[in-house]
């Protein structure tokens, strides 16, 4: 038990994550970063890949940079979106590759 003490982050880091992971849980946020798993995107392209309106889009972009899970560059008057580094896109990548081997049950979803 010591040993899992000893490597078991500050609460601060905790609670960080799980906001990160809080906002993965939504299914648009993470279409947009699976979007990004290709490379930098402009919003409207993220937006016409989504669904989602620009300003949809925008707002949750904002979320999400304002948690460094992506990162913008600005050329004139267009913001094209990154994610914000391989930590990222690793954490993206595994879960939808967890997804795709597994068959999930759902319990969460059958109880409505």
């Amino acid at each position: 038990m010591a040993s899992v003490n000893a490597r078991m982050p500050g609460e601060d880091d905790i609670v960080d994550t799980a906001d990160v992971f809080g906002l993965l849980g939504d299914p648009r946020r993470l279409k947009l970063l699976v979007a990004l798993l290709d490379g930098e995107l402009c919003v409207c392209d993220l937006a016409a890949i989504t669904g989602l309106s620009e300003s949809a889009t925008s707002h949750a972009l904002r979320l999400l940079r304002a948690h460094r899970v992506v990162s913008v560059r600005r050329d004139g008057r267009n913001a094209f979106y990154r994610l914000d580094d391989a930590h990222v896109r690793m954490l993206v990548d595994l879960a939808v590759a967890h997804t795709e081997h597994t068959d999930a049950i759902h319990p969460e979803r059958s109880e409505s």
